[in-house]
């Protein structure tokens, strides 16, 4: 609109509406231009445990637990324990948040501030859910919690699984990796126990002369196609671990 002199100026409503675009690109500004090989996001996260700074907990577990020689010196990263991230676009160093408080940068296209967990591929649909504690991928909608399993299932196998108490709050038990929390791909067997993929994959010729389940002896079928078709796979992502529930084919 035009004032008395004939200059045009903005309504209100236009201004707010470019300082709302201005805001949002600086928000958005180096989106999925950064990251490890396990996630891509704007900020590190300064470990509290080793005061180092890495790009993900599974960085550093890499380097301080996976490749660390000295057994007494091993430890893992708990990223709900941090409480200072590092931006990735200005280096400043602050407490965790969902944006940079000196450039303003989001740190995450999406944030969890309950995990501290930050992530620019939103195609996973991430999601937090508080019976488990942690974000999960999928879509919330494509998921429940199992109360007895105590973990989220895919809706698809809802009132069809068989549950077991806390049925991923234990180790593999080929490799000992601790379920819950993997980044591997689980399988839930038709007994309601769990496993990981590669175990299963690992031990079929066990499962051929057998057909029984090494949790409980439980019959499986020992057809391979047969018995991929009753497992369940559990994706972990974030863990962020972050994480799908799919059929396995």
């Amino acid at each position: 609109m035009a004032d008395d002199e004939g200059f045009v100026s903005a309504s209100s409503a236009e201004l707010e509406q470019q300082d709302d675009a201005v805001a949002e690109s600086v928000r958005n500004k180096g989106l999925m231009e950064y990251g490890c090989e396990h996630y891509r996001r704007r900020c590190k996260l300064v470990a509290p445990c080793c005061g180092e700074v890495f790009w993900c907990r599974h960085c550093h577990n890499q380097v301080k637990d996976d490749s660390e020689q000295d057994p007494k010196k091993r430890h893992t990263l708990d990223r709900k324990q941090v409480q200072e991230v590092v931006c990735a676009l200005c280096s400043c160093r602050q407490p965790v948040a969902e944006h940079c408080s000196s450039c303003g940068v989001r740190f995450g296209a999406y944030s969890c501030l309950q995990c501290n967990f930050f992530d620019d591929v939103t195609a996973k649909q991430q999601f937090h859910c508080n019976d488990c504690g942690i974000c999960r991928v999928g879509g919330r909608s494509n998921f429940f919690h199992c109360s007895t399993c105590n973990c989220c299932y895919s809706t698809s196998m809802q009132g069809s699984h068989v549950c077991v108490t806390n049925s991923m709050h234990q180790n593999c038990p080929v490799c000992c990796e601790f379920l819950f929390d993997s980044i591997r791909p689980i399988a839930v067997l038709p007994c309601g126990h769990t496993i990981h993929q590669a175990s299963v994959v690992g031990i079929y010729s066990w499962v051929q002369s057998t057909n029984r389940a090494g949790h409980c002896s439980a019959h499986v079928r020992a057809r391979t196609v047969t018995l991929a078709r009753n497992l369940h796979f559990y994706i972990p992502a974030l863990n962020e671990s972050d994480v799908m529930v799919r059929r396995f084919r």
